[in-house]
Protein backbone atom coordinates (compact mmCIF):
# COMPACT_ATOMS: atom_id res chain seq x y z
CA UNK A 1 0.00 0.00 0.00
CA UNK A 2 2.25 2.38 1.15
CA UNK A 3 3.93 2.43 -2.69
CA UNK A 4 0.52 3.62 -4.00
CA UNK A 5 0.63 5.70 -1.61
CA UNK A 6 3.86 7.41 -2.50
CA UNK A 7 3.13 7.22 -6.54
CA UNK A 8 -0.26 9.04 -5.21
CA UNK A 9 2.04 11.57 -3.97
CA UNK A 10 4.55 11.75 -6.47
CA UNK A 11 1.45 12.92 -8.82
CA UNK A 12 2.02 16.04 -7.24
CA UNK A 13 5.41 16.24 -8.00
CA UNK A 14 6.83 15.51 -10.99
CA UNK A 15 5.11 15.50 -15.19
CA UNK A 16 3.57 12.21 -16.76
CA UNK A 17 4.02 11.21 -19.82
CA UNK A 18 1.70 11.09 -23.25
CA UNK A 19 1.88 7.86 -24.43
CA UNK A 20 -0.89 6.30 -26.27
CA UNK A 21 -1.68 2.64 -25.88
CA UNK A 22 -4.37 0.41 -27.17
CA UNK A 23 -7.97 0.49 -25.17
CA UNK A 24 -8.40 -2.84 -23.04
CA UNK A 25 -11.49 -3.41 -20.71
CA UNK A 26 -11.40 -3.53 -17.16
CA UNK A 27 -13.96 -4.17 -14.23
CA UNK A 28 -12.62 -3.02 -11.35
CA UNK A 29 -14.11 -4.05 -7.52
CA UNK A 30 -16.95 -1.68 -6.35
CA UNK A 31 -18.53 -1.79 -2.95
CA UNK A 32 -22.21 -0.13 -1.64
CA UNK A 33 -23.31 0.65 2.31
CA UNK A 34 -26.71 1.48 2.60
CA UNK A 35 -29.51 1.93 4.11
CA UNK A 36 -33.54 3.03 3.71
CA UNK A 37 -31.91 7.21 2.31
CA UNK A 38 -28.87 6.78 2.06
CA UNK A 39 -26.00 5.29 -0.54
CA UNK A 40 -22.66 5.16 -0.33
CA UNK A 41 -20.23 3.63 -2.71
CA UNK A 42 -16.71 2.28 -2.57
CA UNK A 43 -14.39 2.73 -4.94
CA UNK A 44 -10.56 1.58 -5.07
CA UNK A 45 -8.37 3.70 -7.30
CA UNK A 46 -5.07 3.38 -8.96
CA UNK A 47 -3.69 6.46 -9.08
CA UNK A 48 -1.71 6.44 -12.21
CA UNK A 49 -2.72 3.99 -14.95
CA UNK A 50 -1.70 4.23 -18.88
CA UNK A 51 -3.81 5.66 -21.64
CA UNK A 52 -6.38 3.29 -23.03
CA UNK A 53 -7.62 1.40 -19.99
CA UNK A 54 -11.38 1.01 -20.36
CA UNK A 55 -12.70 1.24 -16.71
CA UNK A 56 -14.83 4.35 -16.13
CA UNK A 57 -17.75 2.68 -17.82
CA UNK A 58 -20.30 -0.17 -17.03
CA UNK A 59 -21.05 -0.48 -13.35
CA UNK A 60 -18.68 2.22 -11.99
CA UNK A 61 -20.22 4.70 -14.08
CA UNK A 62 -23.39 3.51 -13.28
CA UNK A 63 -23.11 4.38 -9.22
CA UNK A 64 -20.93 7.79 -10.15
CA UNK A 65 -23.94 8.83 -12.32
CA UNK A 66 -26.61 7.55 -9.78
CA UNK A 67 -23.89 9.65 -6.95
CA UNK A 68 -24.94 13.66 -5.91
CA UNK A 69 -21.14 13.84 -4.90
CA UNK A 70 -17.59 12.53 -5.13
CA UNK A 71 -15.17 12.36 -2.14
CA UNK A 72 -11.75 11.40 -2.31
CA UNK A 73 -8.39 10.89 -0.15
CA UNK A 74 -7.60 14.52 -1.21
CA UNK A 75 -8.54 17.03 -2.98
CA UNK A 76 -5.77 19.11 -5.21
CA UNK A 77 -4.71 22.44 -3.83
CA UNK A 78 -3.43 25.12 -6.45
CA UNK A 79 0.31 23.60 -7.96
CA UNK A 80 1.81 26.81 -5.93
CA UNK A 81 0.39 26.07 -2.72
CA UNK A 82 1.21 22.09 -2.98
CA UNK A 83 4.69 23.28 -3.99
CA UNK A 84 4.97 25.42 -0.74
CA UNK A 85 3.80 22.87 1.44
CA UNK A 86 5.97 20.11 -0.26
CA UNK A 87 8.47 21.94 0.85
CA UNK A 88 7.94 23.23 4.20
CA UNK A 89 7.99 19.59 5.06
CA UNK A 90 9.67 17.91 2.80
CA UNK A 91 12.72 19.93 2.44
CA UNK A 92 15.79 20.62 5.38
CA UNK A 93 18.03 23.50 4.66
CA UNK A 94 20.76 21.20 4.74
CA UNK A 95 21.95 18.01 2.90
CA UNK A 96 21.28 16.21 5.72
CA UNK A 97 20.27 13.48 3.81
CA UNK A 98 23.99 12.35 2.09
CA UNK A 99 24.40 11.81 6.26
CA UNK A 100 21.94 9.12 6.69
CA UNK A 101 22.59 7.22 4.02
CA UNK A 102 25.56 4.44 3.21
CA UNK A 103 27.53 5.72 0.69
CA UNK A 104 25.94 2.96 -1.79
CA UNK A 105 22.85 4.05 -1.52
CA UNK A 106 24.06 7.45 -2.12
CA UNK A 107 25.50 6.86 -5.27
CA UNK A 108 23.10 4.74 -6.55
CA UNK A 109 20.31 8.14 -5.41
CA UNK A 110 22.31 10.27 -7.81
CA UNK A 111 22.87 7.53 -10.35
CA UNK A 112 19.13 7.14 -10.69
CA UNK A 113 18.52 10.82 -10.69
CA UNK A 114 20.93 11.52 -13.29
CA UNK A 115 19.63 8.57 -15.52
CA UNK A 116 15.64 10.23 -15.06
CA UNK A 117 17.16 13.58 -16.62
CA UNK A 118 17.21 15.36 -13.41
CA UNK A 119 20.45 17.33 -11.59
CA UNK A 120 22.34 14.13 -9.40
CA UNK A 121 21.95 16.52 -6.06
CA UNK A 122 18.11 17.21 -6.93
CA UNK A 123 17.22 15.29 -3.69
CA UNK A 124 20.21 16.10 -1.53
CA UNK A 125 18.05 18.38 1.22
CA UNK A 126 14.85 16.52 0.81
CA UNK A 127 13.72 14.33 3.73
CA UNK A 128 13.79 10.53 3.03
CA UNK A 129 9.98 10.17 2.67
CA UNK A 130 10.47 12.66 -0.27
CA UNK A 131 13.19 11.16 -1.58
CA UNK A 132 11.13 7.75 -1.81
CA UNK A 133 8.00 9.66 -2.81
CA UNK A 134 10.45 11.54 -5.94
CA UNK A 135 12.07 8.22 -6.70
CA UNK A 136 9.15 5.78 -6.93
CA UNK A 137 7.04 7.32 -9.55
CA UNK A 138 10.39 7.59 -12.25
CA UNK A 139 10.26 4.17 -13.90
CA UNK A 140 6.67 4.37 -14.29
CA UNK A 141 6.92 7.66 -16.92
CA UNK A 142 9.12 5.41 -18.64
CA UNK A 143 7.02 2.22 -19.05
CA UNK A 144 3.72 4.88 -20.17
CA UNK A 145 1.85 5.64 -16.91
CA UNK A 146 0.66 8.74 -16.62
CA UNK A 147 -1.54 10.42 -13.75
CA UNK A 148 -4.01 12.11 -16.37
CA UNK A 149 -5.07 8.83 -16.81
CA UNK A 150 -5.47 7.87 -12.97
CA UNK A 151 -8.64 7.27 -11.53
CA UNK A 152 -8.28 10.44 -9.57
CA UNK A 153 -8.06 12.79 -12.24
CA UNK A 154 -10.61 10.99 -14.16
CA UNK A 155 -13.30 10.89 -11.63
CA UNK A 156 -12.93 14.57 -10.97
CA UNK A 157 -13.05 15.75 -14.52
CA UNK A 158 -16.44 13.76 -14.53
CA UNK A 159 -17.32 15.42 -11.20
CA UNK A 160 -17.01 18.63 -12.10
CA UNK A 161 -18.32 18.44 -16.01
CA UNK A 162 -21.58 16.97 -14.22
CA UNK A 163 -21.56 19.53 -10.88
CA UNK A 164 -21.28 17.46 -8.71
CA UNK A 165 -19.89 18.01 -5.02
CA UNK A 166 -16.19 17.32 -5.09
CA UNK A 167 -14.37 16.74 -1.48
CA UNK A 168 -11.89 15.13 0.38
CA UNK A 169 -11.37 12.95 3.14
CA UNK A 170 -7.97 14.67 4.25
CA UNK A 171 -6.45 18.00 3.32
CA UNK A 172 -2.77 18.06 1.50
CA UNK A 173 -1.04 18.67 4.83
CA UNK A 174 -2.43 15.94 6.69
CA UNK A 175 -1.48 13.30 3.99
CA UNK A 176 1.97 14.70 3.60
CA UNK A 177 2.17 14.84 7.35
CA UNK A 178 1.49 11.10 7.75
CA UNK A 179 4.85 10.57 6.11
CA UNK A 180 6.81 13.62 7.81
CA UNK A 181 5.81 12.50 11.15
CA UNK A 182 7.24 8.97 10.66
CA UNK A 183 10.17 8.50 12.95
CA UNK A 184 13.59 8.74 11.07
CA UNK A 185 14.45 5.44 10.84
CA UNK A 186 11.17 4.28 9.33
CA UNK A 187 11.89 6.89 7.12
CA UNK A 188 15.24 5.96 5.83
CA UNK A 189 14.05 2.19 5.52
CA UNK A 190 11.28 3.21 3.35
CA UNK A 191 13.74 5.21 1.05
CA UNK A 192 16.40 2.26 0.88
CA UNK A 193 13.23 -0.37 0.25
CA UNK A 194 12.36 2.20 -2.94
CA UNK A 195 16.27 2.48 -4.16
CA UNK A 196 16.45 -1.58 -3.14
CA UNK A 197 13.13 -2.59 -5.63
CA UNK A 198 13.68 0.28 -8.21
CA UNK A 199 13.86 -2.07 -11.08
CA UNK A 200 10.99 -4.11 -9.65
CA UNK A 201 8.75 -1.19 -9.80
CA UNK A 202 7.37 -1.48 -13.34
CA UNK A 203 7.00 -5.36 -12.93
CA UNK A 204 5.16 -4.95 -9.65
CA UNK A 205 2.32 -1.84 -10.83
CA UNK A 206 1.55 -4.15 -13.86
CA UNK A 207 0.69 -6.96 -11.70
CA UNK A 208 -1.58 -4.26 -8.98
CA UNK A 209 -3.07 -2.87 -12.07
CA UNK A 210 -4.41 -6.19 -14.18
CA UNK A 211 -5.52 -7.72 -10.57
CA UNK A 212 -7.29 -4.24 -10.29
CA UNK A 213 -8.61 -4.33 -14.03
CA UNK A 214 -9.76 -8.05 -12.97
CA UNK A 215 -11.70 -6.90 -9.48
CA UNK A 216 -9.17 -9.06 -7.86
CA UNK A 217 -9.46 -7.19 -4.28
CA UNK A 218 -7.66 -9.68 -2.18
CA UNK A 219 -4.71 -10.23 -5.18
CA UNK A 220 -4.81 -6.62 -5.47
CA UNK A 221 -4.45 -5.98 -1.18
CA UNK A 222 -1.82 -8.57 -1.09
CA UNK A 223 0.47 -7.33 -3.27
CA UNK A 224 -0.08 -3.62 -2.28
CA UNK A 225 0.20 -4.37 1.40
CA UNK A 226 3.29 -7.02 1.52
CA UNK A 227 5.26 -4.37 2.25
CA UNK A 228 3.53 -3.11 5.45
CA UNK A 229 3.86 -6.46 6.75
CA UNK A 230 7.63 -5.69 8.04
CA UNK A 231 6.88 -2.12 9.15
CA UNK A 232 4.30 -2.22 11.97
CA UNK A 233 5.05 1.55 12.15
CA UNK A 234 3.95 2.01 8.19
CA UNK A 235 1.20 -0.11 8.48
CA UNK A 236 -0.21 1.98 11.30
CA UNK A 237 0.48 5.42 9.96
CA UNK A 238 -0.49 4.83 6.12
CA UNK A 239 -3.38 2.37 6.42
CA UNK A 240 -4.84 1.11 9.58
CA UNK A 241 -5.49 4.91 11.45
CA UNK A 242 -6.64 6.43 8.18
CA UNK A 243 -8.70 3.32 7.24
CA UNK A 244 -10.60 3.83 10.65
CA UNK A 245 -10.93 8.02 10.28
CA UNK A 246 -12.50 7.05 6.68
CA UNK A 247 -15.12 4.48 8.35
CA UNK A 248 -16.12 6.92 10.84
CA UNK A 249 -16.80 9.25 8.49
CA UNK A 250 -18.49 6.95 6.37
CA UNK A 251 -20.87 5.96 9.81
CA UNK A 252 -21.51 9.92 10.36
CA UNK A 253 -23.10 10.15 6.71
CA UNK A 254 -24.78 7.19 6.81
CA UNK A 255 -27.22 9.73 8.87
CA UNK A 256 -27.76 12.07 6.27
CA UNK A 257 -29.62 11.07 3.25
CA UNK A 258 -28.28 11.06 -0.31
CA UNK A 259 -25.85 9.09 -2.68
CA UNK A 260 -22.18 9.47 -2.43
CA UNK A 261 -19.47 8.03 -4.77
CA UNK A 262 -16.07 7.40 -2.46
CA UNK A 263 -12.89 6.75 -4.15
CA UNK A 264 -9.74 6.12 -2.38
CA UNK A 265 -6.51 3.60 -3.24
CA UNK A 266 -7.47 0.36 -3.68
CA UNK A 267 -5.26 -0.45 -0.93
CA UNK A 268 -7.51 0.18 1.32
CA UNK A 269 -10.25 -1.25 0.68
CA UNK A 270 -8.80 -5.01 0.94
CA UNK A 271 -7.19 -7.45 3.51
CA UNK A 272 -7.96 -7.63 7.48
CA UNK A 273 -8.04 -3.83 8.29
CA UNK A 274 -9.80 -2.82 5.10
CA UNK A 275 -12.79 -0.05 5.42
CA UNK A 276 -15.13 -2.27 4.66
CA UNK A 277 -14.00 -4.61 7.73
CA UNK A 278 -13.37 -1.47 9.89
CA UNK A 279 -17.39 -0.80 8.46
CA UNK A 280 -18.24 -4.43 9.78
CA UNK A 281 -16.74 -3.44 13.07
CA UNK A 282 -19.27 -0.70 13.75
CA UNK A 283 -22.35 -2.69 12.48
CA UNK A 284 -22.66 -1.53 8.92
CA UNK A 285 -23.19 -4.11 5.86
CA UNK A 286 -21.04 -3.78 2.98
CA UNK A 287 -22.01 -5.72 -0.39
CA UNK A 288 -19.93 -6.29 -3.62
CA UNK A 289 -21.65 -4.61 -6.17
CA UNK A 290 -21.83 -6.74 -9.47
CA UNK A 291 -21.66 -5.02 -12.33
Amino acid sequence: MFRALLLGLALLLVGGCGSKHAASDADPALWVVKDADTTIYLFGTVHMLKPGLSWFDEGVRKAFDESGELVLELVMPPEAEMQALVSELGMTPDATLLQQLPPEAVDKLHATLAEAGFPANALDRAEPWLAATMLSSMPLRELGYDEKDGAEQVLTAAAKSAGKRVSGLETAREQLGYFDTLPLPAQRALLLDTLKDLSNTGGTVDKMVAAWSKGDADGLGKIMNQDLARSPELAKALLESRNRNWAGWITRRMHKPGTVFVAVGAGHLAGAQSVQAMLAAKGLKVERVDY
